[in-house]
């Protein structure tokens, strides 16, 4: 891989920005990592593996010992050392593309702005056309009322504010601005740098890729400029890329591990990612289509409204477009989501699509005498709170909840 070269672009607004957080280690007092020191630290480590008095005599070991060390493993791509150093930042105007990626690598803690409850403002993010925040508030004022009129008796004021921003922000691009604070490390911030370089010498780039390739290169010269980035770091002779996007089709399965395919929106993926422990990748569809929420389903005029504004904006990838999403795991790791994702504070669509899984694994496992489909039958009742080992901390008397059949 040839050598990186950049420096931090002019702070504009909606440009990228990160700032190291206090809980990173080697921080000078300028605010820029310390990698010297780092890279020394960590490949003393490293020597833990063989040196019988162990921290006590590496702490004081000769330099050039040290060194010798780093070449051996930083220079051989021995990354286990370097995952001791967390680098720990608050990155703001970040693509929520950008966030799914980063989130997707699983390697990581995440505290995200959440856009169920935080309105969208096109105003002051200019990744938002006119046109997307225009739809976004028609839309909020829709779901104010529908939601209002079949909800108003469950939900008060402020659940339906809330209700209304997360299926309006459907019709806003995937690349719309967030912020998050992050933590990885080192090693692995450096790897995911070095996939997405992969990624930005593919062929063939459709629009989606160049408007997600300057992302990338707005992420990579803030790291630049912050000395985070070491090309020893970033060697990449595995030729791994993002984990988010699919190099190949792979088959559904269903046992004590599972593979499925299915096809939901961006908002949908973002969503999944909270659950770290199975694996999820993406593709996009060769034909658009978009989610409708199910609350527009009973009303063809609503359906056909929101359709047409929607696809007047395929241009910008919303988030409620439609993507293929391969998701596999293992059977246990499966339950834990239905943990969370099958109740009524869940977001429709994945609880919904978590729901369709769960009766597909059942059907699959009974259907081949499986020795956990008796198991799997156990939460095939209803909402969490009907599971036999879960406890509900809060009651929510929603029954169209509790029987999953809400439509918001």
């Amino acid at each position: 891989m040839g050598k990186i070269e950049g420096k931090c672009f002019e702070m504009e607004q909606n440009k990228i920005k990160v700032e190291l957080l206090p809980h990173t280690p080697f921080i000078k007092n300028n605010g820029k990592f310390d990698k010297k020191a780092a890279i020394k630290y960590s490949a003393k480590l490293a020597g833990e593996c063989y040196e019988p008095e162990g921290w006590s005599k590496l702490k004081q070991e000769d330099d050039k010992k040290t060194e010798n060390r780093t070449n051996l493993t930083l220079g051989l791509e021995h990354a286990t050392p370097y995952e001791h150093i967390n680098i720990g930042f608050e990155i703001v105007n970040l693509p929520k593309i950008l966030a799914m990626i980063l989130n997707n690598e699983r390697q990581c803690s995440t505290s995200e702005k959440s856009a169920r409850y935080t309105p969208i403002d096109a105003n002051i993010d200019s990744n938002i056309s006119t046109k997307e925040g225009k739809l976004y508030n028609k839309w909020m004022n829709i779901f104010r009322t529908i939601i209002k009129d079949k909800y108003g008796y469950v939900h008060n004021d402020s659940k339906i504010e809330k209700l209304a921003q997360e299926n309006a922000r459907y019709l806003v691009t995937v690349f719309a601005s967030t912020k998050m604070i992050h933590t990885v490390p080192w090693i692995q911030l450096n790897r995911i740098v070095s996939y997405m370089i992969k990624y930005m010498e593919k062929e063939n780039k459709n629009d989606f890729d160049e408007r997600l390739i300057e992302s990338f290169n707005q992420f990579i010269n803030c790291f630049l400029e912050l000395d985070v980035l070491d090309e020893r770091a970033m060697s990449n002779r595995k030729e791994r890329g993002l984990s988010l996007f699919a190099e190949r089709k792979v088959e559904e399965h269903f046992g004590s591990s599972y593979s499925t395919n299915y096809k939901g929106s961006f908002a949908q993926l973002a969503q999944a990612h909270r659950h770290r422990t199975l694996e999820y990748n993406m593709e996009l569809l060769d034909e658009k289509e978009y989610f409708i929420p199910p609350i527009l389903l009973d009303n063809s005029s609503l359906v056909d409204e929101w359709l047409n504004d929607i696809s007047s904006v395929a241009y910008a990838n919303p988030q409620g477009e439609m993507i293929s999403i391969n998701e596999c795991g293992t059977y246990d790791k499966f339950i834990l989501k239905t943990k969370e994702r099958l109740c009524s504070a869940a977001q429709q669509e994945i609880m919904k699509q978590t729901r369709s899984t769960l009766l597909k694994y059942k059907k699959a496992l009974e259907e081949s005498n499986h020795s956990l489909a008796r198991n799997i039958a156990l939460y095939a009742k209803g909402a969490r709170c009907t599971f036999p080992d879960y406890s509900c901390a809060n009651n929510c008397k929603f029954k169209e909840g509790k029987t999953l059949v809400r439509k918001i």
